[in-house]
């Protein structure tokens, strides 16, 4: 179960995010934030919490990430259609995905150059480029 120590943690994080910190998200959070910075899929973190005691439906999940990430607590990583991971490193930087464990590896964004980038349609500017390297 988790410790009131990291619900404490949990529960002024949220509430800095002017997000409500209901018994599901506090638990949610204490399981992100917690650690080191990582990468979940929401089927992970379904299971993590169920693991822990936490029962709360998969939907619940989702809509706690997506309330995290609006508020700018996680980064939402596409790699394809059927696939994102939500990352607590929100800063900007790149990843490599292993295809065939399906683990996102942060890349420091120094350590690649994108060049080559096409003509934007008037007025618009690039405001971010988030790349994925597949590797096998």
């Amino acid at each position: 179960m988790i410790s009131s120590d990291e619900l404490f943690d949990a529960k002024a994080l949220l509430q800095d995010s002017d997000i409500r910190p209901t018994r599901q998200r506090l638990g949610l959070a204490s399981l992100l934030f917690g650690r080191k910075n990582r990468h979940v899929t929401a089927e992970v973190l379904h299971q993590e919490a169920n693991d822990c005691g936490l029962r709360m439906a998969l939907a619940t999940v989702y809509n706690s990430l997506h309330s995290f990430t609006r508020a700018g607590l996680l980064r939402e990583v596409v790699v394809d259609a059927g696939r994102r991971y939500f990352d607590t490193n929100v800063s900007h930087h790149h990843h490599l995905l292993r295809e065939q464990t399906g683990e996102l590896v942060d890349v420091d964004p120094g350590k690649l150059e994108v060049r080559g980038i096409p003509d934007l349609p008037r007025g618009t500017s690039v405001s971010q480029i988030d790349v994925v390297i597949r590797i096998k």
